[in-house]
């Protein structure tokens, strides 16, 4: 049985990568009978539970389906799987706090800077052959990098910071290696990251960040050849890296030269809270920044920097491909930059009044809730699937935390980008009610 791939791993999560994985290769195709919990424990070594941990990781993530006594089989399809599936319709009548997005009403107009860009792109159209980066884009990127302490490095544009995610990691790794990812973390690149192939590590998160001893064993014991951070409002947590995580991580990097560290500022104009950039003790090293939760989603654009080397190999391949990214939306990302569009001031104000009030909401109820910064509240449960249902009877949609972790342990996420103040209180008496009081302990 399964001849032509060998599941491997110690640990749960490693064992559900390494399913995940030749699924993504097209080893395990489509209704392959994966081995029984016991048969797989003993080949492995593992305790039986361990197994089934994996198996019930494998379940909630849709990549198996299992039958009763007829066994554990690949789902017939997608042949790589998303987390983004492992969510909850909010029917008529029920409040979506699920779907991550920003709130409208804080995202700058773009009617102006559309059309001023079109009067311009009228005068002089891009045409083929023409550099990939538009001139004013990488010279407002660049001054706002050096602005935040970002090592010196040129300027390069993706379709996102996933889509720039992507692209540093396959010029730089190859199928197997493993990537120190966190966990909790961004359900998608949790899913990105099996479907290049690669071996998610998970990396433990605090409220300061990824935790230095975490980012140790990754490197040092489990032989991650690159480590993704997030460095503002972390996604589901809003952990933000302070000065002193970033000493600490600084220090720990250092003592792994040769391994791609990937910074993905994800709190970019949300946030008012300094960067503290962990970037320029290695050898190749990536920050990237994003517009969607400040802009707009649908810009699809991100500004990264990094050494020579690792961007000068992303922007080659990318010609190769879909050659550049539209020098529309460059100009126009840049348009509102230059016009100050956003204020990152008000911007947090405005979530964290909503974010910070159902953390207290919550805690004066008994209810352990964690949200550092941006728009997001990460809040540890005893029972994940009940609590969903729970919360969704009382007209709340939240999202499972089986989109966001690997070794974490059950819990929800609740976005507040569409919250009034007015809709804290009652939020927060559906969460004890779904939930209950919870008992404090690490999350991370």
């Amino acid at each position: 049985m399964l001849v032509e791939y060998r599941i491997e791993g110690r640990r749960a999560s490693d064992i559900a990568a390494s399913v995940e994985r030749g699924v993504g290769l097209g080893a395990l195709e489509p209704g392959r009978l994966l081995p029984p919990m016991r048969e797989l424990a003993v080949t492995l070594g593992v305790n039986p539970n361990t197994v089934a941990a994996a198996y019930r990781t494998l379940r909630e993530r849709g990549v198996i389906e299992t039958d009763g006594r007829r066994g554990s089989r690949v789902r017939p399809r997608p042949a790589t799987t998303t987390r983004g599936s492992i969510r909850v319709e909010a029917p008529a009548g029920v409040r979506d706090v699920s779907n991550g997005s920003p709130d409208p009403a804080l995202l700058p107009p773009l009617g102006e800077a559309f059309a001023e860009v079109a009067r311009r792109y009228a005068e002089r159209p891009g045409m083929y052959g023409e550099a990939p980066v538009d001139e004013e884009f990488a010279r407002l990127a660049r001054a706002a990098f050096d602005a935040d302490g970002v090592p010196e490095g040129p300027v390069g544009v993706a379709s996102g910071s996933l889509d720039a995610v992507e692209r540093v990691l396959a010029v730089h790794l190859r199928p197997g290696d493993a990537v120190a990812v966190e966990d909790p973390g961004w359900g998608s690149l949790l899913d990105l990251v099996p479907a290049l192939g690669l071996r998610p590590v998970p990396m433990a998160v605090d409220e300061e960040g990824p935790r230095p001893e975490a980012v140790e064993r990754a490197l040092a014991v489990d032989g991650a050849r690159a480590v993704i951070v997030t460095d503002r409002a972390q996604n589901p947590t809003g952990a933000c890296v302070t000065e002193a995580r970033a000493e600490e991580l600084r220090r720990v990097l250092a003592r792994h030269p040769g391994v791609l560290l990937i910074e993905d500022d994800h709190g970019h104009g949300i946030v008012a809270q300094p960067l503290h950039p962990l970037a320029g003790g290695g050898d190749h090293w990536v920050l990237i920044r994003s517009v969607a939760k400040a802009y707009g989603p649908d810009l699809r654009v991100a500004a990264f920097t990094g050494d020579a080397e690792t961007v000068d190999r992303v922007l080659g391949r990318q010609r190769l491909g879909p050659g550049w990214v539209s020098k529309l939306l460059q100009r126009t990302v840049a348009h509102l930059w230059a016009a100050e569009a956003v204020d990152p001031a008000l911007v947090s104000r405005a979530y964290g009044k909503r974010r910070d009030g159902l953390v207290r909401a919550l805690a004066r109820r008994g209810v352990e809730a964690h949200g550092r910064r941006g728009m997001n509240v990460w809040i540890p449960v005893p029972d994940e699937t009940g609590a969903v249902a729970r919360l969704l009877a009382a007209g709340w949609a939240v999202a499972p935390g089986a989109r966001f972790r690997m070794d974490t342990g059950p819990a929800v996420r609740i976005t507040v980008s569409g919250l009034a103040l007015a809709d804290v209180e009652p939020l927060a008496e559906a969460v004890v009610g779904a939930v209950g009081p919870v008992v404090a302990r690490s999350w991370g």
